[in-house]
């Protein structure tokens, strides 16, 4: 897709250790894919770097603990031994906590958590923190061995940020601000690179077969129901779209800005054009004009069932 805008992309790999916004401000990448509070806290410090897509639409964060652990809400937790990743991963916590009179130093034990869901299996912790398309599958592919069959939905209880209102926007393409306005071929760029990612989205979204055989084709850890359930989740954070794929929820990022803010995360509201919508509208405009639906207001989850290891 993006060789048909004429562009030559080279994806570089991320990881805990490496935060997208400071390399696109150096100048080490032209774009790059970041949660928005990872954006705008190296924006706060002095990186010149704009949303200009907002890819997902709701939070995947989550917050899971067993049936029979006593929690049904937030306000469950004081007193519980809850797990978090740390590395910004916890602000929605910290925030639905605090909003539920939770004081997150005196009324809970909070842990680090490895970026899986072992703590919970081994009922270490009482409450775990998982992505909806990915920590919270590796339970449901876990065997219970009081069954010897894969433990289900209802052994669990979910608290969802989006419903506490404490949700934070994720994942979302930023651009260098400085050069899209003095630099019309960048900009140029930016739009064919938007327009090509939001193709991608949606051929995913009408082509979930063919998606998840791509992602096989490139050797991940997990295997095929797996990524059809991340696939399946993924889509849910994004369609139906309310503006358009890419398009920003003003309420969504005032609500994410807030957060941000109240936890001590930014110290005031960003100032100037932390994010523009021009570019993903015009990419959408080109998306509308080749015939795509780019609102996916049809478009619904379907039932995976997972395997065993998430084969």
């Amino acid at each position: 897709l993006y060789e048909d805008l004429c562009l030559d992309v080279t994806i570089l790999e991320g990881g805990v250790e490496i935060v997208p916004i400071p390399v696109l401000d150096s100048g080490g990448a032209d774009f790059a894919v970041s949660w928005v509070p990872r954006g705008l806290v190296p924006r706060e410090e002095g990186a010149d770097v704009v949303n200009i897509a907002q890819i997902f639409e709701r939070s995947a964060t989550l917050q899971v603990s067993w049936a029979d652990s006593g929690i049904e809400s937030v306000e469950d937790l004081a007193g519980k031994t809850v797990g978090n990743w740390g590395f910004g991963n916890e602000f929605e916590l910290l925030a639905g906590l605090r909003r539920n009179g939770i004081d997150p130093d005196s009324d809970v034990t909070l842990v680090q958590q490895n970026f899986d869901m072992s703590a919970l299996l081994n009922r270490e912790i009482d409450a775990a923190q998982a992505m909806i398309y990915n920590e919270y599958a590796q339970v449901l592919e876990a065997v219970n061995p009081d069954t010897g069959e894969l433990y289900q939905p209802s052994d669990l209880v979910v608290i969802d940020w989006n419903d506490v209102g404490t949700a934070m926007l994720q994942d979302a393409i930023w651009a260098d601000a400085g050069r899209l306005d003095s630099d019309a071929a960048y900009r140029d760029t930016a739009v064919r690179f938007v327009q090509g990612t939001l193709a991608g989205w949606i051929w995913c979204r009408d082509e979930p077969d063919a998606c998840v055989d791509v992602v096989l084709d490139n050797a991940p850890t997990l295997g095929r129901s797996h990524q059809t359930w991340q696939l399946n989740e993924i889509s849910a954070l994004i369609w139906p779209s309310s503006n358009g794929i890419g398009v920003m929820d003003e309420n969504l990022w005032n609500q994410t800005v807030d957060v941000a803010v109240t936890e001590g995360i930014l110290s005031a509201e960003p100032e100037g054009e932390a994010y523009r919508t021009d570019i993903a509208l015009e990419a959408i405009a080109n998306l509308q004009a080749a015939g795509l639906d780019t609102n996916g207001s049809g478009w619904s989850r379907v039932t995976v069932v997972l395997n065993e290891g998430g084969e």
